[in-house]
């Protein structure tokens, strides 16, 4: 990632290399951390769909679950924050907490449940817990919203490949 950054010059200078040749190492450098990426996917991707096998008929009763808990739990957060004039209590985990502060991208790194916390949590209280400006909290929201609807497209698509695949075993 350090060489992709780098200006081209700088580093042909450096490596006493002409710019197009360093060009074409940054490149392929680029498309090795792309690929990483992509197989890093996947790899989430084969873990969504050998869990949704699993759990097929578990799935819907847990995403009904967590859509009726945390809405209990948002209301601590409004009193949390109307009753105490310090900071707000979040229902998040000093876990997730963490994640969002330490890491760059946190909506990459925390599970589907995590990210639904953090969207239904409020964006004040969230800010106020994290010690961010509301916008960067709004902002995180809308990237865990970003990546929570990608990886329910992937749930879906893998839905479809599965009755698809499902069809064609049962033709002759």
């Amino acid at each position: 990632k350090v060489l992709i950054d780098v200006p081209p010059s700088d580093l042909a200078e450096e490596l006493a290399q002409s710019q197009t040749k360093i060009q074409v190492l940054q490149d392929t450098l680029q498309q090795a951390l792309d690929r990483r990426e992509e197989e890093r996917q996947s790899r989430q991707l084969l873990e969504l769909y050998l869990e949704a096998l699993k759990n097929e008929d578990s799935v819907l009763s847990k995403v009904a679950e967590s859509e009726t808990v945390p809405r209990k739990e948002m209301d601590v957060v409004d009193t949390g924050t109307s009753s105490t004039g310090t900071l707000a209590k979040t229902t998040l985990s000093d876990q997730i907490l963490a994640a969002l502060k330490e890491k760059p991208a946190p909506e990459l790194c925390l599970d589907s449940q995590d990210l639904e916390l953090v969207l239904k949590e409020d964006t004040e209280a969230l800010a106020s817990a994290l010690r961010w400006d509301k916008q960067k909290a709004e902002a995180l929201q809308q990237a865990c919203d970003q990546e929570l609807s990608k990886r329910l497209q992937q749930v879906q698509t893998l839905h479809s490949l599965r009755s698809t695949s499902r069809g064609k075993k049962t033709l002759p």
